[in-house]
């Protein structure tokens, strides 16, 4: 039986993508059953639309607090029996309500080899810094700035002075590393 998730992205969606098509090839026994953006309008939604998966989109700003946004997160998800939430490019920190609702069952990826270069940006923060190895890093979700737990990393060379070359060997490493790291999760819990 296949894992039911829940993918939160905030932007163009290409880890979205990634995942599903290694749920296609038959790479990752998971459904997405629902992708969730904070940004009205971005890309993701259109990703998913081709995909013919269910789309919402919630502006947090639209609600009174972080509180009642997640709560009417937790009630999405488990109308939809979420077992996983998995974020792609979901650029806001996860509060209490939705920890509490998916205690460890909530998974990020970040472009560096944390706890080196948290937050935004990490691929400018590595090039400023003139890292000559960077990488990705999935990682349990916490209150944090990209703190939890550390599940898995992968590592690239840094381009020197070229960072267009240095994010396209993170991208194509976030892509199979998460993935891979996503089955091994699912099947521990199951």
């Amino acid at each position: 039986m296949s894992t039911k998730i829940a993918v939160f992205a905030s932007g163009s969606g290409s880890n979205f993508q990634a995942i599903q098509e290694a749920i296609s090839r038959g790479e990752l026994n998971a459904t997405i059953e629902l992708v969730i953006t904070d940004k009205p309008g971005a890309y993701v939604v259109t990703r998913a639309q081709n995909y013919g998966i269910p789309v919402v989109e919630l502006a947090p700003k639209t609600f009174a607090d972080k509180a009642a946004y997640e709560a009417k997160l937790v009630k999405l998800l488990k109308e939809r029996e979420i077992e996983w939430i998995i974020l792609a490019g979901y650029m806001r920190l996860v509060g209490e309500t939705l920890l509490s609702a998916y205690e460890h069952r909530i998974i990020n990826i970040h472009p560096s080899l944390l706890p080196s270069f948290p937050g935004k940006d990490a691929i400018g923060q590595a090039m400023a810094h003139g890292v000559k190895v960077t990488g990705v890093t999935v990682h349990y979700v916490d209150a944090g700035m990209d703190t939890g737990k550390i599940i898995s990393q992968g590592a690239v060379d840094v381009i020197d002075g070229d960072r267009g070359a240095t994010e396209e060997r993170i991208h194509k490493l976030e892509h199979a590393l998460y993935t891979r790291t996503l089955q091994q999760l699912f099947n521990a819990k199951k």
